[in-house]
């Protein structure tokens, strides 16, 4: 059997269209037996409509070992992934943030940035791991596309898309504020001795904002 090569065709089958969106609300990997449990499923069919969304390009596979016994599999949404053929947009999370931030102030660059840490640190995974590799994994599930580059004990990221892009076009100032505020926050989470020593918005529909954060991560 031929499988789906696109995010549209593949996610129009309702269990693939589910274990998408576990990724994406854990926010982080998950295991083939935990995704399992959560749908109430066998893990072997599990485990092949995982295939089928690594195929699509939805999804990533690697390889991971806890404890004792065989290595097994862990999932995770693709910095790539184009559900339903289109870039990633990200309007219900903003509209609910910004609700939040406008009713503080809707002209206090401060507060609006001082908000966005609070949300940056609520998104913070709880549990140890790689500062680095939670901030790509957070990037990609919130639909940013990250390319992160590390250079002695600085890490530049890359966010390839924009997916508030159209908020940001009405006003840059704050969402760009707002989503500095996040990044700044969510490294107090995950990396409190880190430092954001740079944060560059770009255009919103060509992408490729700039974060560069300062170690160390540990």
């Amino acid at each position: 059997m031929d499988l789906p090569s696109s995010g549209a065709d593949v996610l129009a089958q309702p269990t693939r269209a589910r274990l998408f969106g576990l990724l994406q609300e854990s926010r982080g990997p998950a295991t083939t037996a935990e995704l399992a449990a959560r749908l109430g499923l066998h893990p072997n069919g599990v485990r092949r409509q995982l295939e089928r969304l690594r195929v699509a390009g939805l999804v990533e596979r690697r390889t991971v070992t806890r404890g004792r016994g065989r290595p097994g599999d862990e999932w995770a949404v693709a910095p790539g992934a184009s559900p339903g053929g289109e870039r990633p947009r990200g309007y219900r999370d903003l509209a609910s943030w910004l609700a939040g931030v406008i009713a503080d102030s809707p002209r206090d660059a401060r507060r609006v940035e001082d908000a966005g840490r609070r949300i940056g640190r609520e998104l913070a995974p709880e549990g140890r791991g790689d500062p680095v590799e939670r901030l790509r994994e957070t990037f990609t599930v919130l639909g940013f596309r990250p390319a992160l580059k590390s250079s002695g004990d600085r890490v530049t990221c890359k966010l390839c898309n924009c997916p508030y892009r159209d908020a940001a076009r009405r006003n840059p100032e704050v969402v760009c504020r707002l989503h500095r505020g996040i990044t700044a926050g969510f490294l107090e989470g995950v990396a409190p001795r880190a430092t954001l020593v740079a944060f560059e918005p770009r255009d919103p529909d060509r992408a490729g904002c700039l974060a560069e954060v300062s170690g160390p991560f540990h």
